[in-house]
């Protein structure tokens, strides 16, 4: 069987994976054989496609899938989308848009007939993005949040926590998208630095000529809704004007002027405008006071007829015709430039309207009580655990949570009006007639009429690891009680509230029981430049072109290289150049094994090099180990990376590379074989396409004999002491090679290796490898030092190389000399430091231990040093 020259990711990628495919290796079912390994995938927005985000995310998922399978466990990785009520129905106006249809003018019913027919068409390519990255999904289980079942799951919840009292309509203040035209949460609000203006107006007081106060306002155009004037109860500047009336300008409405404790009396000019429609705190002011609420701002952001001035023109233009007109009337006393926090929506980017708006609600105070304590007690662990304190902060201080949509795409709020505007709430049409007929017995369902809002889309993605598994509506049914509670869940940092808190919400109310144990927070994917990696700023490469550039193996090692959980990728393409450079790393030295001749007649003579090899094997593998369980994922690659590159393929192969041209004998190449498979097998999460390939080039295999079901390697023990003896070797080796680049020796040329006697044993068995790679024509032992030679001191051990005719003893000398006086300088500068009791008494422990190893370290290198010049001036 010829294998190719190169390995080639494209021809070996969409083979494999179909094959996985066809046998059915993603697929699970319920086993009670077996331990079940269960994760979700965060659902992207049916509208998404592939980002570098998601390439991180996904592939650590992966690699944790992959692993749980090769361990024999159940594994489950259940894929699916977000219907993202927001982003879909932006999308579906679009296309309406250019087909001339205005939304406006069709009924909500041929609105979602063209919605579903967008999702059919062009929705869920992110799932198809995902297959050539690898992702080994249990793709029959593919789950949508608009899914029939998952509907009915998400409107029975609903009704459920309404009928406990958990959900409540009122009138509320809400962040306002006048772009999207509907409510979005607090965490949907993004804030940014803007270049802004200060304003600041003349307010007459009433009942004199020329009395004024002067207020600061970033929002002049919000003035026309003002309804009081409101100072601090202790700024002596103002006590006297409490109880009095201002003259709004423009509208000329008389309003009190209050006091409240709210207000910063260092903050402009220490007095307050009090706008109880347009933003929170003025709200809660307003509410404190009882004052007068009147909303001037229309849905789509222009002003209505309350404002009594520029009706119909959008609030930013009102802006700049107000400050002219106050400037005009004599009002405008000054204008400052200054930085603001503006908060735009996380959807649309379109400016936040604080907005009074009747909503519907969910209580959170009694809800969030388990998912708070849950993961301050660890029963759900957060990796890292420094995430740990921000959502504390965030459940108690949690505020009831607006979860209704002004959208037509998502799931309807199942509450149905009467004639006299009173409410009912039921699962079905039929269930909410029975209801109101309570009230009035003449009702008929076409008295009714639903809710045309629709729920936050995080109000369904949230019973998301329950709902897979219809375990709302069908709670005792065989896979929600096999595979809930979920292990483990690979997410985003920044979707900590809106998803990761709300589902453990969820997980306690439906299931009694957290929905996972571990919660994985990825960083974020940035540029060199820290930036986040984003289409508008055009610093994020299109994920499938580097795939076809550099293979799916080697974007998803060169992504995992640099991501410890909770901190930011700094991204560069020569990390995925790195990945596809250790493939070929792992295709050329699998070529050199399966290249070389096999003679059964040869005796085993890389006895200790296997030895060795074992004993590497698993003290890499233990490592790994254990960084899985830490879900030290980086830290578990770099480990595994190590172990190939530079333990099997620098080191093992070196040690038992036959001659040129020169056969192998039978039981090494037969163990070297069993390493590889080893090896590959510890690989192939991080690496599955061309683990795959190798594994069945090795040898004929059947289709069924994958490595991706292959058994993760077990355990075993191994010989520290034997390690320790090889890094020895090691180091010898290198200082050899060392010497003779500096020196100027070509490494074929062999030299004499002279060992100060005292500590024989610790070569033992390695003296060979030493003289075959470091090209050493003989190893003895001396009781003394050893003149016109060059020397280096290994823990402990002296080492001599005879030079004679060699080198240049004069530069030589010289050059030592240099190193002899630095190493002193050095040694008196960390005698300083342990000479100084404060430092000692006061450092850490480990500090002063390193400072005394640095101390004896120099010591042993001045010793050897004087005894080298001693013997090259002799």
């Amino acid at each position: 069987m010829s294998i190719s020259a190169k390995y080639n990711p494209l021809k070996v990628e969409d083979k494999w994976y179909q094959h996985w495919m066809e046998k059915g290796f993603f697929h699970s079912e319920p086993n009670p054989d077996k331990e079940p390994y269960t994760i979700v995938i965060p659902p992207p927005n049916v509208t998404g496609i592939l980002h570098m985000g998601h390439m991180l995310n996904n592939t650590i998922q992966d690699v944790l899938i992959r692993k749980a399978r090769m361990e024999g466990k159940e594994a489950c990785w259940v894929p699916g989308m977000d219907h993202a009520s927001i982003a879909t129905e932006a999308k579906v106006v679009a296309m309406l848009k250019e087909k001339g249809i205005k939304k406006s003018d069709i009924s909500r019913e041929e609105f979602m007939k063209y919605s579903w027919e967008w999702k059919e068409k062009y929705g869920g390519i992110i799932l198809e993005q995902l297959k050539k990255l690898g992702a080994s999904c249990d793709w029959d289980r593919t789950r949508f949040t608009m899914d029939d079942h998952y509907y009915k799951e998400v409107i029975r919840v609903f009704v459920d926590l309404y009928n406990k009292g958990y959900i409540y309509r009122g009138v509320r203040m809400v962040n306002w998208d006048p772009q999207g035209q509907t409510a979005v949460s607090d965490e949907e609000v993004i804030y940014k630095e803007v270049n802004s203006r200060l304003y600041y107006v003349k307010y007459q007081i009433a009942g004199t000529d020329d009395e004024w106060l002067t207020i600061a306002t970033t929002r002049p155009e919000t003035i026309l809704a003002d309804t009081a004037v409101c100072v601090n109860p202790d700024d002596e500047r103002f006590k006297h004007l409490v109880g009095k009336q201002a003259i709004i300008p423009m509208v000329n409405r008389k309003v009190p002027i209050i006091a409240d404790a709210y207000v910063d009396p260092e903050y402009g000019t220490g007095c307050l405008k009090v706008t109880p429609a347009h933003d929170l705190n003025d709200y809660e002011i307003g509410q404190r006071h009882g004052l007068e609420v009147v909303d001037i701002i229309a849905d789509d952001g222009t002003l209505n007829e309350k404002a009594q001035f520029y009706i119909g023109e959008d609030r930013f233009v009102v802006r700049k015709k107000i400050v002219k007109d106050l400037e005009d009337m004599g009002q405008l006393a000054k204008v400052e430039e200054m930085i603001n926090n503006v908060g735009f929506s996380e959807r649309t980017d379109a400016a936040i309207e604080p907005k009074l708006s009747m909503q519907w609600f969910m209580k959170m105070e009694e809800l969030c009580k388990p998912a708070l304590e849950n993961v301050v007690n660890g029963r759900i662990k957060f990796h890292p655990a420094k995430f740990i304190n921000t959502y504390k902060h965030w459940m108690e201080n949690i505020r009831d949570w607006c979860i209704s949509r002004q959208l037509w795409w998502g799931h309807r709020i199942p509450a149905y009006y009467l004639p006299d505007g009173s409410f009912v709430v039921a699962e079905t049409l039929e269930e909410a007639l029975e209801l109101a007929r309570e009230k009035d017995p003449s009702l008929s369902a076409a008295s009714l009429r639903q809710e045309d809002d629709v729920l936050d889309t995080w109000a369904s993605s949230w019973l998301w690891p329950i709902s897979v598994f219809n375990g709302i509506d069908n709670p005792d049914n065989e896979e929600i009680k096999y595979y809930y509670p979920t292990n483990d869940l690979v997410t985003a940092p920044e979707i900590l509230f809106f998803w990761v808190a709300r589902m453990i919400i969820s997980g306690y109310e439906y299931k009694q029981d957290l929905p996972f144990r571990n919660v994985y927070l990825t960083g974020i994917v940035r540029d060199k430049l820290r930036r986040k990696m984003s289409k508008s700023l055009g610093n994020s490469p299109d994920p499938l072109e580097l795939i076809d550039k550099y293979g799916a193996d080697g974007i998803r090692t060169g992504m995992l290289f640099s991501s410890p959980a909770g901190n930011d990728l700094l991204f560069d393409e020569k990390l995925c150049e790195q990945g596809r450079n250790f493939a070929n790393k792992i295709w050329n030295a699998f070529r050199l094994i399966k290249g070389w001749e096999i003679n059964d007649q040869l005796e085993n003579q890389n006895e200790t090099a296997v030895a060795w090899f074992d004993a590497r094997f698993n003290q890499a593998l233990e490592e790994i180990e254990s960084y899985f369980k830490n879900f030290r994922i980086s830290d578990a690659l770099m480990t595994t990376y190590k172990l190939v590159w530079d333990d099997f393929c620098s080191q093992y192969l070196e040690m038992i590379k036959p001659g040129y041209e020169q056969p192998i004998d039978r039981v090494t190449y037969d163990q070297t074989i069993g390493y590889l498979e080893k090896v590959m097998k510890i690989l192939h999460p991080f690496t599955p396409f061309i683990t795959e390939e190798i594994w069945h080039e090795i040898k004929e295999r059947t289709d069924d004999d994958c490595i991706i079901v292959a058994e993760w390697p077990a355990k075993d023990t191994f010989d520290k002491e034997l390690l320790e003896k090889a890094q020895l070797s090691f180091e010898v080796i290198s200082s050899i090679r060392n010497i003779k680049n500096n020196k100027q020796i070509p490494q074929k040329e062999a030299l004499k290796l002279l060992i100060k006697t005292g500590n024989q044993d610790v070569f033992e068995g390695f003296s060979g490898i030493i003289k075959k790679l470091a090209n050493v024509s003989e190893i003895s032992f001396t009781p003394e030092n050893v003149d016109n030679a060059l020397n280096f001191v290994i823990k402990g051990n002296e080492f001599f190389l005879p030079i004679a005719g060699k080198v240049n003893v004069e530069k030589e000398i010289e050059q030592l000399e240099g190193e002899l006086n630095y190493t002193k300088g050095f040694l008196v500068s960390v005698n300083k430091k342990l000479s100084n009791d404060r430092f000692v008494n006061n450092a850490p422990e480990q500090v002063v231990v390193n400072e005394k190893k640095k101390k004896a370290d120099a010591e042993a290198k001045i010793k050897a040093l004087e005894e080298s010049l001693a013997a090259l001036k002799a």
